[in-house]
């Protein structure tokens, strides 16, 4: 397995193979860029179906977070980490033990914090043997609600924010009644979910643990489909909120939505793909402009802020996607182009 040829491989600084038999932990580490500061992003924990397949999702995860510190003008890097593994049956103790440890050998490099398949309480363990995590104390919430440490509700507001603006710039409309197909019900798109239904949307929704479906459909009155169907809805919204790479060759031809603006990382397979929408007359709001919420709260919590200030900064990722737009049709440029190139003049490519 080949790392600096890598087609995923964008000069990270650092990459560590993390490997504990005792424990069982197999994970990747990968530091992209700490030229605006140390690397912050969350530890994944996913049943990957190879350890290639791992590094190519944990590259592309800490690239993402570079350019998503820069668009939400945070003083941070880009890293990301994976644990290969089911988090539903595969956790344990120990092994977050030992992700502590590795962590700390890059002396704070890398900061860690909460992603998909990992809890708060992941993390707490992991903070006994390193200082670097973040998201496991918060002094306040962008609501008002119970701060638990949780980056996921600021995420899920922030891409509620972002996508009720890509509706309006591209759609000429309010929430009300407009037709929103999300795929993937965790902690995010729940979350996102809850919103949009508020806002008077009618959700579409798909999952692969069938109790997330059920609670949807029971509280928002969301429409269930099959993981297949999910991409060819006469909808007006379709917002991936799982794994990346979801817009690639085969699902690109079924999409009807004419605007893109989901939770997921990395939702293009390659940045071709960002033009390729463009002429599809599709608006696509890019990943990790939009989804930028939850190291936005994180940064807040270390900072002497407020709830209303911090609530700002995400209303602000509304206004961020709207500038990216407006590029974008001055420029007829896709959108994660000029995106692309917002962040690499800020983080100094």
């Amino acid at each position: 397995m080949s790392l600096f040829e890598h087609h995923e491989f964008d000069q990270h600084k650092e990459v560590v193979f993390c490997n504990d038999e005792k424990s069982g932990l197999k994970a990747i580490i990968a530091v992209h860029n700490t030229n605006l500061g140390p690397s912050l992003g969350g530890c994944r924990m996913f049943p990957y179906a190879s350890s290639e397949e791992a590094l190519t999702d944990v590259l592309r995860l800490s690239k993402g977070m570079t350019y998503k510190a820069a668009m939400a003008n945070l003083k941070q890097g880009g890293g990301k980490a994976v644990i290969i593994g089911d988090p539903r049956s595969d956790k344990s103790k120990e092994m977050f033990e030992v992700l502590g440890e590795f962590v700390q050998k890059l002396g704070g490099d890398y900061i860690t914090a909460e992603d998909s398949g990992i809890s708060v309480s992941d993390l707490q363990i992991t903070a006994q043997k390193t200082e670097y995590v973040s998201g496991i104390k918060a002094k306040f919430t962008y609501d008002g609600s119970p701060a638990d440490g949780n980056p996921a509700p600021g995420t899920a507001y922030g891409v509620f924010v972002g996508l009720k603006a890509s509706v309006q710039y591209g759609l000429n409309r309010d929430l009300q009644g407009v037709k929103v197909a999300i795929q993937g019900l965790g902690h995010v798109g729940y979350r996102l979910a809850r919103h949009l239904h508020e806002a008077g949307a009618e959700l579409f929704v798909t999952d692969i643990y069938p109790e997330q479906l059920e609670k949807a459909q029971q509280e928002f009155g969301a429409t269930i489909v099959e993981p297949q169907d999910i991409f060819g809805l006469d909808v007006d919204v379709f917002a991936p909120c799982a794994l990346g790479a979801i817009i690639n060759a085969t699902t690109l031809p079924q999409i009807k939505a004419k605007v893109i603006a989901g939770a997921a990382n990395n939702q293009l397979a390659n940045e071709s793909f960002g033009q390729a929408l463009r002429k599809q007359g599709i608006l696509y709001a890019p990943d990790y402009v939009i989804n930028a919420g939850g190291i936005i709260d994180i940064y807040h919590q270390t900072q002497d802020g407020t709830p209303a200030e911090l609530k700002a900064h995400l209303d602000a990722i509304g206004d961020t996607l709207v500038e990216v737009y407006r590029r974008a049709d001055e420029a007829d440029e896709a959108t994660n182009i000029i995106a692309n190139t917002i962040a690499e003049e800020r983080f100094g490519k």
